[in-house]
Formats: structure tokens, sequence, C-alpha cells
């Protein structure tokens, strides 16, 4: 069974960078051929996919945040980092990591979410 897990602080204040780590349990970050991806989820608002970082390393992220994006990894923790740099109150969400089974966009299994609140 594959499991992840999001942590980092739940407040970040404004201008500051906002950083998550996600911990994979039960398969390798580096398997074929999955991604492994950053989804938030604003007050209000649906789903939103921000990035990722597939099994080779390369990185794709959506269009909208893609100059404050960075999407790393560290294959021997088995674990992949968010950063978003310049927030603000609107970046404020429940942030969740999840795998993309094979890049389809179909995501098989995610971690339960962590509650981020931009604010000063």
């Amino acid at each position: 069974q594959v499991r992840l897990q999001e942590s980092g602080p739940g407040l970040v204040k404004p201008s500051q960078t906002l950083s998550l780590t996600c911990t994979v349990s039960g398969d390798s970050i580096r398997t074929n051929y999955y991604y492994w991806s950053w989804i938030r989820q604003r007050p209000g608002k649906g789903l939103e996919w921000m990035g990722h970082i597939g099994y080779a390393g390369g990185t794709y992220y959506a269009p909208s945040l893609q100059s404050r994006t960075s999407i790393s990894r560290d294959t021997s923790k088995n674990q992949f980092t968010l950063q978003l740099s310049s927030v603000t109150p609107e970046d404020t969400a429940v942030y969740y990591c999840a795998r993309d089974y094979s890049g389809n966009w179909y995501y098989d299994y995610w971690g339960q979410g962590t509650q981020v609140t931009v604010s000063s």
C-alpha cells in the first residue's frame, strides 16, 4: 500500500516562502511511471493542481503558479517538497500531495492534506 503524508508549518507570513514536504512509503518516488503532485484547495474553491515531479526528476507546473513554485525531491528519504514563494492570504488553502498514476491526471493515492494559513 502506498501512503503519502504532508508535513510543514501551518502558518506562514505574507511575502514568505511556503515549504511543505510529502513523505512517501510503500513505493519509491523513482518508480516508473509515476508523477508526484501537489494540489491545493482554497476556501470556497475547487481543487487546483499546482505541479508535479516525475519519476526521473522532471518538473511541470501550472502556468499560473510556475513563477512562484518549485518542486524538488530527496530520493534518499523518499520525499518530495513544495516551495511557494511570495505568498499572500490568497494562498491560504489545504495542501495535498498525491500520486498521478502513469501521468494521466488520475490520482490513485492522496495524503490527508494539511491546512496552511497565510496571515500576519
